[in-house]
């Protein structure tokens, strides 16, 4: 018989896993703490819950996670086809109803009769085949013995942050406007305009707020990718007005002309009735929050049904660790998936839980591997991730300078990117039966 394989963590990465391993006919236990322990970024019972914002950001094809999430769904990933099923508007970008998402998720996987769900925490690595996706926020119990397992130096750590999220009926909308940037796409963001006045009261008050205590927490330990906007905001008075502040081609109607600044609110549930901030990462003490974010005009009597947060994630010295595969090089019956691995975002996460269900398919029922090549987004993230990388490891996002170049020339950004998902897609188009096994 085919031997079981135990994936620990049901997040996005743990659950994409599963459901590959199971869809091809091999048995999975399922570890989940939750509901029994959470961690302080997780509120729901629900696997592949979104800690931070509701968006897999871009959708086109000239943008590299846009083939990511292409090559995914041509594959048949469950993350990308709940994630469809349950999208709600946000211009060119991929966002979800995020309970409606991670609870079709949950259900997808509980009813399907290869996977068995055990909750609770995990504190040893279990014998026989195994697949880590535990996430940067592991348990203590469990980062303790995988560092014992690796040795010294083999773990490092960022900080990450989470948005405030606001109901859209405490939204001043008299002081606000429907717009997507450049009306590319529908009108889905809410754009909440400052004067000049206004922004640089509003900075003022940002870069001298209170924080709340982290355990470690300096500037210079944050992942750019999530810099909380406290921190964006002390780089310089102009940072936010070229960051997640940036007014470009979004002019205020009421007076045709771009405002100084704008902060853009986005839809986070199906409903429309709760917003995220963009880009407003926080660690700020929540009363500073509500003080320093309510003198944003549109938002001066909002009501915060959550407030942002921090914390600590681990991630792997992998290139020192990891094969193409994401399986440890010294015993090859363990594999990590997920942004314990290095790979940075949601997509990310699920493309290398992705490849480790394919793979560790493939190879306990005595098929060669796929081997994603470096062409594909998929195959050059794990190729980075266990050894393209230069000097100190860091999180990696997916992005076109880890992919080959084009053996002929094209001209402009856009169209390159454009035909290097071509390419992409081709080969995934020429290996999909295989691949899928089907």
């Amino acid at each position: 018989m085919m031997e079981r394989v135990t994936v620990i963590g049901a997040g996005l990465a743990g659950s994409e896993c599963a459901w590959q391993l199971a869809r091809r006919g091999v048995e999975v236990t399922l570890r989940e703490m939750k509901p029994e322990k959470t961690t302080p970024a997780h509120i729901t019972e629900y696997f592949a819950e979104l800690c931070c914002s509701n968006s897999l950001r871009s959708d086109q094809l000239e943008n590299a996670v846009g083939l990511l999430k292409e090559e995914l769904r041509r594959l048949d990933s469950l993350i990308l086809r709940c994630a469809d099923a349950t999208r709600i508007p946000a211009g060119g970008a991929l966002a979800v109803d995020r309970h409606g998402f991670a609870r079709m998720v949950t259900e997808e996987l509980r009813r399907h009769p290869n996977v068995t769900v055990v909750p609770g925490e995990v504190t040893e690595i279990p014998e026989g085949e195994v697949v880590v996706a535990s996430g940067p926020l592991t348990s203590d119990a469990l980062a303790a013995r995988l560092q014992e397992l690796f040795g010294p130096g083999r773990t490092m750590n960022f900080f990450d942050a989470a948005a405030p999220l606001v109901s859209f009926d405490s939204v001043d909308m008299s002081s606000a406007y429907f717009a997507s940037r450049y009306d590319r796409g529908t009108p889905d963001y809410i754009n909440c305009p400052l004067t000049e006045e206004e922004y640089r009261a509003f900075w003022r008050e940002l870069t001298t707020a209170e924080e709340a205590e982290v355990h470690g927490f300096d500037d210079g330990g944050v992942f750019e990718g999530c810099m909380p906007v406290e921190v964006m905001a002390r780089r310089g008075e102009d940072t936010l007005r070229f960051g997640p502040l940036k007014p470009r081609g979004l002019p205020d109607p009421r007076t045709g002309r771009e405002p100084y600044a704008v902060v853009q609110l986005r839809k986070d549930n199906a409903e429309g009735s709760v917003y995220n901030l963009v880009g407003f990462q926080t660690h700020l003490r929540w009363p500073e929050q509500r003080r320093v974010f309510s003198m944003i005009p549109a938002l001066r009597n909002a009501a915060f049904l959550r407030y942002g947060v921090m914390h600590r994630n681990t991630y792997l010295d992998s290139p020192r660790l990891l094969d193409r595969y994401y399986r440890l090089r010294a015993q090859p019956r363990i594999a990590f998936a997920g942004q314990m691995t290095g790979v940075e975002g949601y997509v990310e996460s699920c493309a290398s839980g992705f490849l480790v269900g394919v793979e560790t398919a493939r190879r306990l029922k005595g098929q060669a591997p796929i081997d994603f090549p470096q062409e594909t987004a998929i195959g050059a993230l794990a190729l980075y991730v266990s050894g393209g990388s230069v000097g100190d490891f860091q999180p990696m996002n997916i992005n076109f300078g880890i992919i080959p170049p084009l053996d002929y020339r094209v001209k402009g950004k856009r169209n390159k990117n454009a035909e290097l998902s071509r390419r992409a897609l081709e080969i995934i188009e020429e290996r999909k039966e295989e691949i899928m096994d089907l």
